[in-house]
């Protein structure tokens, strides 16, 4: 029996030996890869001062009206993924990518991602990059509850919103993140620190940009390096974990009735008699009937609906807005 758990014993500590040997290699392999990676990134076309860190403001076309693209939790590089739809509205109307602090080529602040400290980096980084407003926002997933938050504090800056699956704040509320979810995001967090998410590309960044033709060869692996660099860093951990405290500071205000907002709600195959699904729909509806003006409209795609209807959401947003 003695001999038998020394075995064990020894087993056990050889695995541990294993595992802290593969996360040294993986560490210094990481490290090795953004040092040869940092070539392919240059800096962005126009970055804001903050106390000697930047944010990027990426901006292209002309025209009466500012489309401003604000992307979702863990897009680590919207300048790309975003393209296919943004280079829609950039042939007739002036647009900008807003890439949030931790995002692309901006850099990690390292705050507590506070959605007034998120909302005031926004309008400063628009105004002093050449980007007045009122603006049409376009955010997606999380951003939701800044484009709603941003209506409410400053509704004469919003002219209108094209909604793409957002969260709602009320949705943040609700369904607030439970102790589960949050160590699963700090433990993800620090796993990337160790690089770890080098031995799963598909997670860091998404396959369908690589797959789709709207990004040229050399951008493919600019977007590669930049969503190595950039993913689930500090500050979009804190963006998740403070989504309760913001999607609650906007609960807290009025609803925003006087800007148009655009629904567009994404609806997968195989997730559309989900539970989730018609509760979301159910959301926006509720939500839109609050409004002035408001639509909902479903469309046929995944959560990333900007990869998969460019073309109808254009058309879509241009018919709302007329």
């Amino acid at each position: 029996m003695r001999k038998m758990l020394k075995v064990t014993k020894n087993i056990f500590f050889i695995f541990i030996a294993i595992i802290i040997f593969v996360a040294i290699a993986v560490f210094i392999l990481h490290n090795y890869q953004k040092g040869k990676e940092s070539s392919l990134i240059s800096e962005g076309t126009s970055s804001v001062d903050f106390n000697n860190k930047e944010i990027n403001v990426y901006t292209e076309g002309s025209g009466e009206d500012t489309y401003v693209f604000m992307s979702g939790s863990g897009i680590a590089a919207p300048v790309y993924e975003l393209k296919g739809l943004y280079s829609k509205f950039a042939k007739e109307n002036k647009i900008a990518v807003i890439e949030r602090a931790g995002y692309g080529y901006s850099d990690v602040f390292h705050d507590d991602r506070d959605i007034d400290t998120i909302l005031e980096q926004s309008r400063k980084s628009l105004m002093e990059s050449g980007n007045k407003p009122p603006y049409f926002l376009v955010p997606h997933s999380i951003s939701g509850i800044e484009a709603i938050y941003w209506a409410q504090k400053y509704p004469s800056e919003v002219k209108g919103i094209i909604a793409l699956d957002i969260g709602l704040p009320h949705q943040y509320v609700t369904h607030k993140m439970g102790m589960v979810d949050s160590l699963t995001v700090r433990g993800v967090n620090i796993l990337t620190k160790m690089g770890l998410h080098r031995l799963v590309p598909s997670a860091v960044y998404n396959p369908e940009v690589i797959r789709q033709s709207f990004l040229s060869d050399h951008e493919k692996e600019i977007y590669k390096a930049l969503s190595y660099k950039q993913f689930f860093n500090d500050d979009m951990e804190q963006e998740l974990l403070q989504s309760y405290s913001n999607g609650k500071k906007s609960v807290n205000l009025a609803i925003p009735k006087e800007t148009p907002i655009l629904f567009l709600d994404a609806i997968a195959d195989e997730n559309k008699d989900s539970k989730y699904t018609k509760q979301k729909n159910e959301d926006y509806e509720e939500f839109a009937q609050k409004l002035l003006k408001a639509d909902v409209i479903k469309l046929k795609g995944t959560h990333s609906i900007y990869l998969y209807a460019p073309d109808e959401i254009y058309d879509l947003a241009m018919e709302f807005i007329k």
